[in-house]
């Protein structure tokens, strides 16, 4: 079978332009492997644009919020406090008004809200004159106090005291009775260290006029003062 001529010329033609395509066919294929190469590296350049500074701001924020949160919570072990105090006086028959004097105190936490306080007080005044005799009143307790925060910059307290107190200017005997009580207040911080307290508390004792020791168990001085006091506190 003979092969007509001109198809004999074509495969030439078909043959010369075979490597041809196949080279443009390779070129298209690396064109476009490399197009999506760089389309995929700016996805992921975007990417990391996007994220990196977002992550960034997001430690710097916890960091902010942790310090300012460490600032806020941050609490002391001590504080100390000292004002101005104020005690009713029923210790004497028919006494007319009550005496004012300073009280102070010492108070170790355990944790925020546990705490253990000692404090003192001396009444050497009358509050107005009129009072028979010359009434006095020192007082000393120990006791724990449960401290939290009520809103803001206000907390609140409560404590249980229990200790002695001595009766001075009336003849009393004994003039040194067992006492005790409970109480509490509030305070408002004015900085970290520094806060504004008014408290007070209901404290009983018993005390006899001269001459009625034996007679102490059943002494009409058996009696309940309220105490109120406001004043500064340092925490330490």
């Amino acid at each position: 079978m003979k092969v007509p001529l001109r198809m004999v010329g074509a495969w030439p033609g078909i043959l010369e332009q075979s490597p041809a395509r196949a080279n443009l066919s390779q070129h298209d294929v690396e064109e476009s492997f490399k197009l999506k190469r760089t389309f995929s590296l700016c996805i992921l350049a975007g990417f990391a644009a996007t994220v990196l500074p977002l992550t960034a701001i997001g430690q710097v924020s916890d960091s902010t919020v942790k310090h300012a949160t460490d600032e806020t919570e941050k609490t002391y072990k001590y504080e100390a406090y000292a004002g101005y105090a104020y005690t009713s006086l029923n210790q004497v028959n028919q006494s007319r008004y009550g005496l004012e004097g300073v009280n102070v105190s010492v108070t170790r936490y355990f944790g925020r809200y546990f705490g253990v306080t000692a404090e003192g007080d001396d009444f050497f005044k009358g509050l107005k004159s009129g009072n028979p005799g010359n009434p006095k009143v020192q007082s000393v307790f120990f006791g724990p106090v449960l401290h939290a925060n009520l809103y803001g910059k206000f907390d609140g307290f409560a404590r249980v005291l229990l200790g002695g107190e001595h009766t001075g200017g009336e003849d009393e005997t004994p003039n040194i009775s067992f006492a005790g009580g409970a109480g509490g207040g509030l305070e408002y911080h004015l900085t970290p260290r520094f806060s504004i307290r008014a408290s007070g508390d209901d404290i009983a004792a018993s005390f006899s006029l001269a001459g009625n020791s034996a007679q102490l168990g059943n002494s009409p001085h058996k009696t309940w003062n309220s105490r109120a006091s406001v004043g500064v506190v340092y925490h330490f």
